[in-house]
C-alpha cells in the first residue's frame, strides 16, 4: 500500500510544482472541450474578449516568470500580446504542454533564487513598480493569476451553454473550505 508523504518529507517546491501542474492540466481539459469557434468568440457582455485571450494571458505570465527563472529579473508588462495561442488552440495546447515540461523539469532548482518584479500596477503614475521577489513567490501568484482567469473563463464558457468541470476556475483554498463544510452540511443542518 503506497502511503502519502507528510509536508515534511515531500521534496522542495513539490506543492508549489503540483499547483502548477494543476492548473494547467485544467488548461489542457479546457482546450479539449471547447470547438475553435467557442476559443475564439468574442462576448460582448465581456468587453470584447474571447476565452482565447484569457486563456494566452495566463500562460503569458507562466511564459515569462519561467524564461527568467533561471537568471534575470522579470517584468510582466514585457509580454508578447497577440500570440497564435490567443487564436488558435493546437497552439495553445502545445504551449501550455511546453510550459508544464519547463516547471516540471527546472521548478525545485530555480525555486529559491530572488529576483526583482517589475509590473505596472497603477494607471495614475507614468513609471511601473519594482519590489524583490523569489521564483516561488511568483509561482504562487501566476497560479492565484491563472485562477482568476479561469474563473472568467468559466462564465464565458457558461454564457455559451458549456458546463465546465465544478473546480474549473476555483481558488484551492475555496475547495478546501467546501470540503471541510460538504459533511456539515449534508445532514440538513
Amino acid at each position: 500500500m503506497q502511503t502519502i508523504p507528510s509536508a515534511d518529507e515531500r521534496a522542495p517546491g513539490s506543492e508549489l510544482l503540483a499547483a502548477v501542474v494543476r492548473i494547467l492540466e485544467q488548461g489542457e481539459g479546457l482546450l479539449h472541450l471547447l470547438s475553435d469557434e467557442l476559443y475564439t468568440r468574442p462576448l460582448p457582455v465581456a468587453f470584447g474578449a474571447a476565452i482565447g485571450g484569457h486563456y494566452r494571458h495566463s500562460l503569458d505570465h507562466f511564459r515569462s516568470l519561467l524564461a527568467v527563472a533561471p537568471g534575470g529579473d522579470l517584468d510582466y508588462d514585457r509580454r508578447e500580446r497577440g500570440t497564435a495561442v490567443e487564436t488558435n488552440r493546437a497552439a495553445a495546447w502545445r504551449e501550455t504542454r511546453e510550459l508544464r515540461a519547463g516547471y516540471e523539469a527546472w521548478l525545485v532548482v530555480w525555486q529559491d533564487r530572488s529576483l526583482a518584479v517589475t509590473c505596472k500596477t497603477s494607471a495614475a503614475t507614468a513609471d511601473s513598480q519594482t519590489v524583490p521577489s523569489t521564483v516561488s513567490r511568483e509561482v504562487m501568484y501566476v497560479v492565484a493569476h491563472a485562477v482568476h482567469h479561469f474563473a472568467l473563463i468559466r462564465v464565458m464558457a457558461g454564457l455559451m451553454g458549456l458546463n465546465l468541470p465544478p473546480d474549473f476556475g476555483v481558488a484551492a483554498s475555496t475547495l478546501q473550505y467546501q470540503a471541510a463544510e460538504a459533511p456539515a452540511t449534508a445532514g440538513g443542518g
